[in-house]
């Protein structure tokens, strides 16, 4: 079974994704998109298997969004893929791919849709929320 994950370590809904991957039994393929950024023709594959516009994928806070005037609706896909390609923490994250299909992970459990194997014990988030129970059940 591959999984991968195009992960932000400093990300706390990036490493959730993560551990709810792993909390599956499942050792991803983790790429840290912010060192090693998808190609032009992986991102618009991402973007699109995730049935996003590009201007979804687009991440605003903390990026330099603002500064690069990327709010200008006049943009066009191009133009916003050149930025993120540019300036890989534009990618809104975790993208995470399995054969049964491509998800913008957020929140962190949206991972759980696309996963073939069930979680195998509880599980919380980093700030305490409860995701799955004690019976492997997705809490909603």
């Amino acid at each position: 079974m591959s999984v991968t994950i195009y992960h932000n370590p400093e990300c706390g809904t990036s490493r959730n994704t993560l551990a709810l991957i792993r909390n599956a039994g499942l050792e991803p393929t983790v790429v840290e998109y912010l060192k090693t950024p998808p190609t032009r023709e992986k991102l618009v594959e991402l973007i699109s298997a995730a049935g996003l516009g590009v201007r979804e994928a687009l991440r605003q806070k903390g990026t330099p969004y603002a500064e690069l005037g990327l709010d200008n609706p006049s943009l066009g896909d191009n133009e916003l893929l050149d930025a993120m390609l540019k300036h890989p923490i534009l990618i809104n994250r975790p993208f995470v791919e399995t054969p049964q299909g491509v998800r913008l992970c957020r929140p962190s459990e949206v991972v759980l849709d696309i996963l073939p194997k069930a979680q195998q014990v509880p599980f919380n988030k980093e700030d305490g929320e409860v995701v799955i129970d004690e019976h492997g059940r997705r809490v909603k």
